[in-house]
């Protein structure tokens, strides 16, 4: 989990985990592994409302209701202008659902570099979506998620606790 398609949340070009530490991220998207991004376009898409935190709320076990109460406490901090958001995103919880249910997520291959040099771009993933350098795709950018079905798969998966 981490990276951003498009605009960063911690700098304007750069996605916290990125950017925290560029060098480690550079390296292993030049190492040649298998990657797929979960980055900020698609985190940003699965955004947890109100009407699915109340749902969450109805299901009577502890760990639901402190899902429910974060969520809550994070709608806060995301009513914020700045964010645009309508929900609160849930960013690493995408990773797990991905790994459970990769067709749930949409995406492309491309090329992805990090900037580790620039002062106004540090930790940017330079995501190359139309092939303009030329360099063969390393990573698997998810872009899309089935927001509704990532619900169903929170609440359901709270049921069983």
């Amino acid at each position: 989990m981490g990276g951003a398609a498009g605009a960063g949340n911690w700098t304007p070009a750069a996605e916290f985990n990125i950017f925290v530490d560029p060098q480690a991220a550079d390296i292993v998207f030049r190492s040649g592994i298998a990657i797929s991004m979960c980055g900020l376009d698609v985190t940003h898409a699965a955004q947890i409302m109100n009407e699915d935190v109340g749902r969450m709320r109805t299901i009577d076990n502890p760990v639901a209701q402190c899902v429910a109460d974060l969520l809550e406490f994070f709608v806060i901090y995301h009513k914020d202008p700045k964010w645009g958001f309508d929900g609160v995103p849930l960013h690493d919880p995408c990773t797990i659902a991905w790994l459970l249910e990769p067709d749930m997520f949409s995406g492309i291959d491309c090329h992805v570099a990090i900037e580790t040099q620039s002062e106004l771009t540090m930790g940017m993933t330079l995501v190359d979506r139309y092939q303009l350098t030329g360099k063969p795709a390393n990573a698997h950018v998810l872009l899309g998620i089935d927001r509704q079905r990532f619900v169903e798969l929170l609440t359901n998966s709270l049921k069983i606790w």
